[in-house]
């Protein structure tokens, strides 16, 4: 008779019960030989506790009217008010709407074109080129956003932009790209490629340089092609990368990055920038409504969590690969 999996789970819990409570001697001495290495961990727990953990108390606010001069725990309790008033307000489907739209476009372009470059990458033979072209697509990672948001400003600036001069030499007139609520998107998302496409393939680069070369010559032996090769051996080695990542993607898909978005917005494409941080932002900081920012800020990392977990149990459902 078959075991199910909760009793197969259940056996093996009471197994290890059963030898830890008949080796105690040998965890004690396993314990007493990881010393050193518990010590090490001591110091990142310490910050964990202090500056991520300790902090999360202050979440109780977002079921308070706060007051700062009664502090956190002096203040009314008012519940599920602030959700509410966050779900009914005018400013609630459009900034989820926005959230969205910019978070799924990035995640469908800037996902996949990573791997697309290492691939491509991983059949460069040419070592000075390879080693160039990798640094010259890493580079613009390390540019501040705020500089990188001057950038795209003074390039697609209508008048005096270097587009609109290079434009201009084939009789064209550039719009004014940064007043278009519906170009925002797609601004925000192909500069997010510019910058990050080198330094997010890396990871799959890496992957790529520990596939066993064996692999590649008996592949080749039998007659397959560059492409035959790539898509038997590189991608099959790649799934299992992706995947994590995927799932972390997915764990943030309702946290576009706030810095960029809002450096880049103005009235006239808040229509399509006024996303969830930017507007947690203009509630908690501008009109000091910190009771309501807070429950913002909860909903949008409850969906986060949920998404991923979600993604994680269907990837380990489907693949055998996830996070935990």
């Amino acid at each position: 008779m078959k075991m199910s999996k909760k009793a197969k789970k259940a056996k093996a819990a009471s197994d290890g019960a059963a030898v830890a409570k008949r080796n105690p001697q040998k965890r004690l001495r396993e314990l007493k030989e990881s010393g050193a290495l518990y010590l090490l961990m001591i110091p990142s727990i310490i910050l964990f506790l202090l500056f991520t953990y300790y902090p999360m108390y202050g979440v109780v606010i977002a079921f308070k009217n706060f007051v700062p001069s009664k502090g956190i725990w002096g203040s009314e309790w008012v519940g599920f008010a602030n959700f509410k008033q966050f779900f009914s307000s005018y400013q609630f489907w459009p900034t989820i709407k926005n959230t969205l739209v910019i978070s799924i476009y990035t995640v469908a372009v800037t996902f996949p074109l990573p791997i697309a470059l290492a691939l491509m990458c991983n059949q460069l033979h040419a070592k000075r080129f390879k080693k160039f072209f990798q640094v010259s697509t890493y580079l613009p990672h390390f540019i501040s956003t705020v500089v990188m948001c001057g950038m795209i400003i003074l390039f697609l600036s209508p008048s005096t932009g270097i587009i609109a001069k290079l434009v201009g030499i084939f009789g064209f007139k550039l719009p004014n790209l940064m007043g278009s609520a519906s170009a925002f998107p797609s601004i925000y998302v192909w500069t997010e490629v510019w910058q990050h496409l080198g330094w997010d393939s890396i990871l799959y680069i890496a992957t790529l340089s520990a596939v066993d070369p064996s692999l590649y010559e008996a592949a080749t032996m039998d007659g397959a092609g560059k492409f035959k090769r790539m898509i038997h051996i590189d991608i099959p080695a790649l799934l299992p990368t992706a995947t994590v990542m995927f799932i972390l993607r997915m764990g943030n898909v309702m946290s576009v990055g706030f810095e960029k978005v809002y450096l880049l917005q103005n009235t006239m494409n808040a229509g399509a920038s006024e996303i969830i941080s930017t507007y947690v932002y203009k509630m908690g900081l501008l009109k000091s409504q910190y009771s309501l920012s807070s429950a913002i800020g909860l909903f949008n990392n409850v969906i986060n969590l949920a998404l991923l977990l979600a993604v994680n149990q269907i990837s380990k459902k489907l693949s055998d690969t996830s996070l935990i």
